[in-house]
């Protein structure tokens, strides 16, 4: 009987897990196929996606540590002949404290790697300088192509940018720039380039003097190259998952794509399976408070309605400068959203994104609604009540406490919302509020007859939520469920629901307060 594997948490280091009985999911064939595709690649994925041991694992390729590839595909897909020079750079700590620090940690990495290969540097020679010479040093001495590997390429640049320094960014940016730009004029001395990070920002401000780096972050072929699919979930790990909801685990924690197929979050995995109690819970979302990201929505008056509606071009989703941050790039690269689905308009290609999964809906609309109520996140009122409403079909209860919630948002920010008057805005509200709850929700829910508001699934019940703004306190009421029945909502979901409750809500946006609350069951 073999001992049992550890869960690898924390570990990107791939000697460490392949020689300390970790689980490890054999990407290897993805990685050969990767570096066999461009000699120059790049690759964006959100924290804590594995991008490190990635990095490491190819790393170990050119390294020609076959051993650690044992029973992987690598092992017999692996010119294990020849190995090659490698100069690994990593700003996975990030440098926050200006240029002089910046430099200092490059010179110290290319110091470090001169003193391995025993090659010299000289101390005085510009930092980019440096770094070509080492270059330089590695092919001559060693006869043999050389393989730069650097990861988290854009971490000096997005701390100082979240951390509110633009100034300090961009400087850090075109530093950045001048060093990255060596790579181009050293192609007869190089074998493999890669560089990974959590942002693409734009080739024009950043990779200038590289651009001949394949950007792999959208092709369906690579999708999977970070994360797990559920394939790899369920055969690797399957002496953790007994009695386990695979379901709900899917619900909570897959669901990334990049145009391929879907993958989890390795680090949500892990840390799932290492509680013994099995407890869901948002381990990745809880790692990073995305304030920044929230500034920049409220900032540029997103709403969890447009979120929730976003489409893109490859364009749009690739390109983030720092004089011009787009939310719906931003959202994107970080993690926040996913491809939902592709389609194609005027010939163009196009993506349609989302929240991929629930741990990430629901932590999001908490800040949201937190934003909303001008409150602090544990002090929005708790969901148990809302819970408990539903589960009872109390639905006198249900208004209530709907009418406190809409009366609980601040008046001074509501009267500054020119977007208060308009029913989209008041289903952006509702949807914080159910989805930071866990309920599984669709706005603009498409029928034969039109679009529903907002769709609440719950306990086989179906919810049907339409919104209407009166224009003021005397406005005839009762429009709002007169269009859920002249449409016939009800009708998508008869099948598919124990039971449909149509709930028509009538806001005079004014007063901040719901003039007028209908239920009826369909």
């Amino acid at each position: 009987m073999t001992d049992k594997k550890s869960l690898p948490i924390g570990i990107e280091t791939f000697a460490k897990i392949r020689q300390s009985n970790h689980y490890y999911v054999d990407k290897t064939r993805l990685i050969v196929e990767m570096i066999q595709f461009s000699d120059y690649i790049f690759l964006s994925r959100p924290r804590r996606f594995g991008k490190s041991l990635t990095i490491d694992t190819i790393a170990e390729l050119f390294g020609g540590n076959r051993a650690l590839f044992t029973g992987l595909y690598a092992d017999q897909h692996w010119d294990w002949s020849v190995k090659h020079p490698i100069i690994r750079l990593s700003f996975v700590d990030g440098v926050k404290e200006g240029l002089d620090r910046l430099h200092k940690n490059l010179a110290n990495q290319l110091g470090e790697t001169a003193d391995r290969y025993q090659v010299t540097l000289s101390d005085n020679d510009y930092i980019a300088i440096q770094f070509r010479n080492l270059i330089t040093a590695l092919y001559e001495k060693y006869q043999q192509s050389v393989v730069i590997l650097i990861d988290e390429y854009d971490k000096p640049i997005l701390d100082n940018l979240v951390g509110n320094d633009p100034e300090q960014a961009t400087q850090m940016r075109e530093a950045l720039r001048d060093f990255y730009s060596v790579i181009k004029g050293q192609d007869a001395r190089l074998r493999f380039v890669m560089l990974t990070g959590v942002s693409q920002f734009s080739k024009v401000n950043l990779f200038s003097g590289l651009n001949n780096l394949t950007d792999i972050t959208l092709l369906e072929q690579f999708s999977a190259v970070c994360g797990y699919t559920q394939s790899e979930l369920e055969s690797v790990f399957a002496d953790e998952l007994v009695n386990i909801d695979l379901d709900k685990v899917k619900q909570w924690y897959n669901g990334y794509n990049w145009t391929g197929e879907k993958v989890y979050n390795p680090f949500d995995i892990l840390l799932f399976l290492a509680d013994k109690n099995r407890v869901f819970q948002p381990f990745w979302f809880g790692t990073g408070t995305p304030d920044f990201l929230i500034k920049v929505l409220h900032e540029q008056g997103v709403e969890t309605f447009d979120i929730t509606q976003m489409t893109a071009d490859k364009l749009q989703l690739s390109k983030l400068d720092i004089e011009d941050i787009h939310p719906v790039a931003l959202m994107f690269q970080t993690g926040y959203l996913t491809i939902e689905r592709t389609f194609t308009l005027l010939d163009s290609l196009y993506y349609q994104l989302n929240y991929p999964n629930r741990e990430v809906r629901q932590s999001f609309s908490k800040l949201l609604l937190a934003q909303y109520l001008h409150k602090k996140e544990q002090e929005v009122q708790a969901p148990a009540t809302l819970v408990t409403l539903l589960t009872t079909n109390d639905f006198n209860g249900l208004e209530q406490l709907l009418k406190s919630f809409i009366a609980s948002i601040p008046y001074d920010w509501h009267r500054n919302n020119l977007i208060a008057n308009y029913e989209g805005y008041w289903a952006s509200v509702l949807f914080s509020y159910f989805a930071s709850i866990g309920f599984d929700i669709v706005l603009e829910d498409i029928t034969h007859q039109g679009r529903i508001d907002m769709t609440v699934t719950f306990q086989d019940h179906i919810y049907i939520f339409e919104f209407k703004v009166l224009p003021n306190s005397t406005s005839q009421t009762g429009q709002a469920m007169a269009q859920i029945i002249d449409r016939n909502y009800a009708e998508k979901y008869r099948a598919k629901a124990n039971a449909i409750y149509q709930t028509g809500i009538e806001v005079y946006a004014e007063a901040r307060q719901i003039q007028h609350f209908e239920v009826l069951k369909a």
